[in-house]
């Protein structure tokens, strides 16, 4: 039993609530003043920062400008649908607790820059695993884990199955001034269609 005692005042719960109860004892034996004074201590918006808390979640409205932010939404309660990838980043760029505009500018990691309703939700921090780009493939079986299939080359491709294929050696069958690359049904990949009018030759 002593053992157990022991136990319980050494744990985390029993000192927070022990000093949860000295601190009511103590606003009870003082005035309002330090009454009051002791509960702004005691509350954690008082005592601890949440707009600098890397991976909290927030309305903009709450947090400061230049914070760095991803996993941002478009639409209050839609969801976050912005800066998702890994390793991105975004920008607050103009002050979102004004009272003047409920918007607030955000720079995109491409460099646009958006105004953003400032109920819309945010997470402070860079978006995690930014070292995803640089990974390297060590066989070719680690794409085969991800489900990524083999990309077969349309030159290397017979005529029926590709608008690149046949031909002697890495040609597009095209002749002699060569032939704009098409998809595997025939559209331009590059260019697109020539919209302008011809021009007449004499």
């Amino acid at each position: 039993m002593t053992f157990f005692r022991a136990r319980m005042a050494s744990s985390p719960l029993f000192q927070l609530v022990s000093r949860s109860l000295s601190y009511k004892a103590a606003s009870q034996s003082v005035g309002p003043s330090a009454s009051s004074a002791v509960q702004e201590m005691t509350n954690p918006t008082f005592t601890v920062d949440v707009t600098s808390q890397i991976g909290a979640s927030m309305p903009l409205k709450m947090m400061r400008i230049g914070t760095l932010i991803h996993n941002l939404e478009m639409r209050p309660g839609q969801g976050p649908k912005l800066v998702r990838g890994w390793g991105t980043v975004a920008k607050i760029m103009t002050e979102p607790r004004s009272e003047s505009s409920r918007y607030c500018e955000i720079k995109l990691p491409s460099g646009d820059k958006k105004m953003i309703d400032v109920r819309c939700w945010a997470t402070i921090g860079r978006a995690p695993n930014a070292e995803h780009a640089s990974k390297k493939l060590y066989k070719a079986g680690q794409n085969r884990w991800r489900g990524i299939r083999p990309t077969v080359r349309g030159v290397a491709m017979n005529p029926v199955d590709h608008p690149h294929g046949g031909g002697e050696g890495k040609s597009k069958s095209s002749g002699s001034h060569g032939k704009v690359s098409r998809t595997p049904w025939g559209k331009p990949t590059k260019c697109g269609y020539k919209t302008g009018r011809l021009k007449r030759k004499n």
